[in-house]
């Protein structure tokens, strides 16, 4: 599935990967600034997070009360190896039946289940986002 989107359109962006995911382990992937945080932030919401939702670029992990349960948040930007997320119990997080949304999930790629959802997140020539539900 792709959805091409402008930023007005992010709420119902967002119930669509919700809905469309068969998988509650979510992978982002995207250049630096093109929306992943973005769009993390506004499925939060839809999920009934009512905290302030933020990056965890330094801390690896945000972890977000939801409607139904936990929601964890990963960005591994700046991840020196996949020890470094074995050591913070990253398996764990994959395993709690909670949902686990992932950016950069390249630089923990040995660690992944097989089954996930990766969301991949392009810019059109027209500035617009181009998501795919691969």
């Amino acid at each position: 599935m792709t959805i091409e989107y402008t930023l007005q359109e992010l709420p119902d962006v967002a119930k669509k990967v919700i809905s469309n995911s068969k998988s509650k382990v979510v992978l982002f992937e995207a250049q630096m600034g093109v929306g992943k945080t973005t769009l993390i932030k506004e499925i939060c919401k839809h999920l009934g997070v009512n905290d302030v939702i933020s990056s965890p670029t330094y801390s690896l992990v945000n972890e977000y009360e939801g409607n139904n349960g936990l929601i964890y948040h990963f960005d591994f930007y700046r991840i020196e190896d996949e020890e470094e997320a074995y050591h913070i119990g990253f398996e764990e997080y994959l395993d709690s039946g909670a949902w686990v949304f992932i950016e950069w999930p390249e630089n923990v790629s040995n660690l992944l289940p097989i089954n996930t959802v990766k969301i991949k997140i392009d810019l059109s020539e027209n500035e617009k986002r181009i998501l795919s539900i691969l």
